[in-house]
């Protein structure tokens, strides 16, 4: 199985957990409707990855940075820098036909994490900026989530369930867009505006 890092220990994470239109910009970018409940999908343990590869045989590739979570009994235990790589033209025709998700979302590689850190400070105080070659392209925080971390956690157990080491993946700001081979990504997760973690990738 593949795994993630938090303080230097290797978990393996079941599945991720993602919330989808979860703020108001990214909602208008992609003339998308405002949802009256939480809208989740999950990625299985195969799509997750610490390397940013770009899929095979494709020639376009959004990115969506997020604030994501590591779940121990059905809370937070730590935060981390995720991508979540989605095929946007692909997404598109699913939708279309009314289809399910999952060839757009669920590929190799399609979640991307940094090492994850301890966290037991206050959720609300948290926020995210991605910068790709040294652009800024992401900004967001948990203030401007329209369904906050407890939300999406509670609404989640109402049919489903996190296992120890979970991931949550929160949302992603507007900004989204395509990327390339040999691009440099730089996320950062920040706490009360202060970088509470730093990664870097190299699209391969």
């Amino acid at each position: 199985m593949n795994k993630i890092l938090i303080d230097n220990k290797k978990i393996f994470p079941s599945k991720v957990v993602c919330i989808g239109r979860n703020y108001v910009e990214h909602i208008k970018e992609l003339n998308n409707e405002t949802p009256e409940e939480p809208v989740f999908f999950f990625k299985p343990n195969s799509a997750i990855s610490s390397e940013l590869v770009f899929p095979k045989g494709n020639t376009s590739c959004h990115y969506e940075a997020e604030i994501s979570f590591l779940m121990e009994e059905n809370k937070i235990s730590a935060v981390g820098f995720g991508l979540d790589l989605t095929l946007r033209e692909v997404q598109s025709k699913l939708k279309q036909k009314g289809l399910p998700w999952e060839r757009a979302k669920c590929f190799d590689g399609a979640a991307v994490f940094s090492k994850f850190v301890s966290f037991d400070g206050d959720i609300e105080d948290l926020g995210i900026e991605l910068y790709i070659n040294g652009e800024l392209k992401q900004k967001g925080d948990v203030s401007i989530m329209i369904y906050k971390p407890s939300e999406i956690i509670k609404n989640l157990c109402t049919f489903s369930s996190f296992e120890d080491g979970d991931i949550l993946m929160s949302g992603t700001p507007s900004g989204v867009g395509k990327f390339e081979v040999n691009d440099i990504f730089e996320g950062k997760i920040l706490y009360k505006d202060e970088v509470l973690l730093n990664v870097k990738f190299e699209v391969k």
